[in-house]
């Protein structure tokens, strides 16, 4: 039985061998998973002594400090309630605006000269009484007529002094507003005693301090925004009304503690993503991904990103930048 059992498994396998045929191939798995370098590993940059010194490499170490602690929002400018005609939404409210204004300075032509022709009518009814050509009754009408175009023109006057200066004058105020929308939740966290620190969009340099204000309430039931609005000096113009701008607001609890870098060793991404540049070992620097949690001066305090005591390029982040992506500077 052995040998029959021996046979009938040699057999077949002469044959398949006669025949040519081989093994199929396993099928290809339907994933794959492969290991990636760490971004770390992708962004080194090796530098010469030469190198550093031609774009003015210099570099601190991380330290610990405090600020206070503030919230980033947008804005947009506005003009001051008393200036009239407060356009508190967008653009539009000024386009809708201009056009009242328009309205109202024919509405004030108009009802002026019907003032000047009554005028002229009731002098020329009280001339023809005096002469014994007219009727004294043509006289009174003509009186009537003029005190009810002198109203008139009163009016139009009235309401268009509440319409405010033109709109090509609106940016000429010495002083503008800053209507700035804050989620209803996080309006009690708002501390309203302090300014406002405000600055253009994408702007890095120094913002400009802005005290809150009182205004006539507006809020966005859709969004869930209350609007807050804060009184900014603009004897310089360097702000216009319709404006988008960058708004940081004080933030009631006190003072923040974290890791302290420059503001100037900071370098942003074009998705918005902020990053230093670390020298891990002589001449080898490392761009690492932080996250700021506030700006006092021109100090950052981080809440996540870097280790005390890491060295960091101040002076020459922006020239490494350009040289990683090959943007000149």
């Amino acid at each position: 039985m052995t040998a029959l059992r021996l046979i009938l498994v040699l057999v077949p396998a002469c044959l398949l061998a006669a025949c040519g045929s081989k093994p199929s191939a396993s099928p290809p798995t339907p994933a794959k998973a492969e290991a990636v370098a760490h971004e770390s590993d992708l962004l080194r940059l090796n530098l010469t002594r030469e190198a550093q010194a031609r774009l003015g490499i210099t570099t601190v170490r991380v330290g610990t400090s405090s600020a206070a602690v503030t919230r980033a929002t947008s804005g947009e400018i506005v003009v001051p309630a008393g200036v009239g005609g407060v356009p508190t939404n967008s653009v539009s409210n000024l386009q809708q605006l201009g056009i009242q204004q328009v309205a109202a300075d024919g509405e004030v032509a108009r009802t002026r000269a019907q003032l000047g022709l009554a005028r002229i009518a009731l002098d020329r009814a009280a001339a023809l009484v005096r002469e014994e050509a007219g009727s004294v009754r043509a006289r009174d009408e003509a009186a009537a007529a003029l005190a009810a175009a002198k109203a008139a023109a009163n009016a139009a006057s009235a309401q268009r002094r509440l319409l405010g200066p033109a709109i090509r004058s609106l940016s000429n105020q010495p002083a503008l507003w800053v209507r700035v929308p804050v989620f209803g939740s996080d309006l009690g966290a708002v501390e309203r005693g302090r300014a406002a620190m405000i600055r253009p969009l994408g702007d890095t340099g120094p913002a400009r301090a802005a005290r809150s204000v009182q205004a006539p309430p507006s809020a966005n039931a859709v969004a869930g925004t209350v609007d807050l609005y804060f009184e900014l000096d603009n004897r310089d113009r360097a702000y216009r009304v319709g404006q988008r701008v960058s708004a940081t607001l004080p933030i009631a609890g006190g003072m923040t503690d974290g890791l302290s870098v420059p503001t100037s060793a900071i370098v942003r991404d074009i998705y918005g993503g902020e990053w230093v540049y670390a020298k891990t070992a002589p001449g080898v620097f490392i761009r690492q991904r932080i996250e700021v949690a506030s700006t006092q001066g021109d100090r950052a305090i981080l809440s996540r990103g870097l280790t005390p005591g890491a060295e960091i390029v101040t002076a020459g982040a922006a020239e490494l930048f350009g040289t990683e992506f090959g943007v000149a500077h």
